[in-house]
């Protein structure tokens, strides 16, 4: 009987032990205690006041003379991390606002990862236009004539469409077709 009740008294031990403990944590007796898991909410996405945006030629684009490839920037301007994440949208505008332009068909390439964006950090896309050719006015290999845009309005899933101009140049496409990456931490040349 010794033996069973030293058992006992170690087995009570235990249980106001583990008491103390949830009574600690904040577990409510008669609830079940669960392992500690903290989550906290992700990022909100990016509103397009956070965003400061920014576009130049690509080193890589395909042969010709017209802007062919270029890389948007984005960067966070505010104080809060946000995320970005998808394919943008991409239409033609002249110099007014951005609901004035001229949507181009976009085709999408690569897998959209979220990407999170502290502030001060950058993400970026790249867009590949259906190139002009030759000099002075240029010309389409489909027959079509090229056409140029002062700036282009830029838009992004859940943060805003951006009206930008390249650093270099204006855009000069044909077709009104653009392939577009994803969202992307890693700037593309």
């Amino acid at each position: 009987m010794r033996h069973s009740n030293g058992i006992r008294r170690a087995a009570l031990a235990t249980t106001a032990v583990t008491a103390v403990a949830a009574a600690v944590a904040g577990i409510v007796p008669g609830t079940a205690m669960a392992a500690s898991t903290t989550t906290s909410a992700p990022p909100p996405a990016c509103p397009a006041s956070a965003l400061q945006v920014s576009a130049w030629q690509a080193v890589h684009r395909p042969v010709g003379t017209g802007t062919g490839a270029a890389v948007v920037q984005f960067t966070n301007v505010s104080r809060k991390t946000c995320v970005l994440k998808g394919h943008p949208t991409v239409a033609g505008a002249a110099n007014g606002s951005p609901a004035h332009n001229t949507p181009l068909k976009v085709t999408p390439i690569g897998r959209a990862a979220t990407v999170t964006v502290r502030p001060h950090g950058k993400a970026w896309v790249k867009l590949t236009f259906v190139q002009v050719q030759g000099e002075a006015d240029g010309y389409c290999v489909s027959g079509k004539a090229p056409v140029t845009y002062p700036t282009m309005v830029i838009g992004l899933p859940h943060s805003g469409k951006h009206q930008v101009a390249l650093n270099d140049g204006v855009w000069a496409e044909c077709d009104n077709k653009v392939t577009v990456t994803p969202v992307s931490a890693v700037k593309p040349s």
